[in-house]
């Protein structure tokens, strides 16, 4: 399970949509939430919109790895799609908060790789946020309010990536997923080959 998470506007959307590319055994976990759709966006690609109710009830019957409240809305994580992936050896993406990342760990931390997206300064952040067209300027000045106490969990993280250019950002979150694959614990069979090739040593 490979989660981005950072500041509304630091670019962990865009990250996750270029990895998603370069990368064929990774899927999107699909969140599900109670806001609108946003222009441009696509229910059941981007997220699945749940009615107040539905997701309550999602809650209720534990449905969700992870789920949190933020600026009004809520969000989640439905379990099912993400252990079916896990158990046919494919990699998951996040593109959560850092208490929904929180829960993840509390739930399946062995299996959990977390990487921070910082921007470079607060310029920046604001720039990209009102480039995106997606936020009234009051959403716009309520996020960032909200940053520092997003970026304060930076520390809860495996990795720290300050996405100033995102192409470097890119290869960089490319280099901690294939470092990631090559440990030890997370190489089926591994032990089965070496004992194989030594054998005939």
């Amino acid at each position: 399970m490979f989660v981005m998470s950072s500041p509304s506007g630091a670019g962990k959307t865009t990250l996750s949509r270029r990895l998603l590319d370069a990368e064929k055994n990774i899927t999107m976990s699909i969140s599900v939430t109670t806001r609108k759709p946003r222009p441009g966006e696509v229910d059941g690609e981007d997220y699945h919109f749940l009615s107040k109710e539905r997701f309550d009830h999602m809650v209720a019957r534990k449905d969700l790895l992870e789920w949190a409240t933020v600026f009004g809305n809520s969000y989640g994580t439905p379990k099912a799609p993400v252990e079916a992936a896990l158990a046919a050896g494919r990699d998951v993406l996040f593109d959560i908060d850092w208490q929904g990342t929180q829960q993840l760990a509390q739930a399946m931390e062995d299996d959990l790789v977390r990487v921070f997206i910082l921007p470079p300064d607060a310029d920046t952040l604001r720039t990209r946020l009102i480039s995106r067209n997606q936020d009234t300027s009051a959403v716009v000045a309520k996020r960032m309010a909200e940053a520092p106490r997003e970026i304060s969990h930076w520390a809860e993280y495996d990795y720290v990536i300050i996405n100033e250019d995102f192409d470097v950002a890119h290869e960089e979150v490319l280099a901690i997923l294939k470092a990631e694959r090559l440990k030890r614990k997370r190489q089926v069979g591994l032990t089965d080959f070496v004992r194989k090739m030594t054998a005939k040593l």
